[in-house]
Order: C-alpha cells, then structure tokens, then sequence
C-alpha cells in the first residue's frame, strides 16, 4: 500500500489538492491510504517550506498544486513504478 500525504496549512489550494489526490486514489483503485498534514513542524520536517505538497512513500513529488492532470500523472508514474 502505498502512503501519499498531501501537506498543507488548511488553504483553498491545499483542500483543492486534497480533493484531486482523493478523487484519483477512488476513481484508479490505487491500493493507497491518503492522508492530509496541517502541522507545521510535520510539514518542515519533509524539508517543505510552502504549501501545498505532494508526498509519495516519504518523497515529495511536488510543492503547489501543478493541476489535476499533472497530479494524475505524477501519482500514476509514482504508483505504478
């Protein structure tokens, strides 16, 4: 199973990433656990210093929201490697 966080600080972009990233995971049948991480120091931890961010198994894929498709095809290449 693989384990995909999206980080974030509660903001319009964030929750919009959030939603793409669960929107994906349901409509692919991706064997992966989503979750969303509000704390700062969680979220620095990931050497992250702006939000949002995608995280696949430990590695940031992306800092921002580059749009759904180029989310899709950044979880597609991650999971499916």
């Amino acid at each position: 199973m693989n384990s995909i966080k999206v980080l974030g600080t509660g903001c319009p972009t964030c929750q919009r990433l959030l939603n793409d990233v669960e929107s994906l995971v349901e409509n692919n049948n991706w064997n992966a656990e989503v979750e969303y991480i509000t704390d700062i120091a969680n979220i620095m931890s990931y050497g992250v210093m702006s939000t949002p961010a995608l995280v696949v198994d430990k590695t940031v894929l992306v800092v921002g929201h580059p749009g759904p498709a180029k989310v899709a095809e950044l979880l597609n290449n991650a999971i499916n490697a």
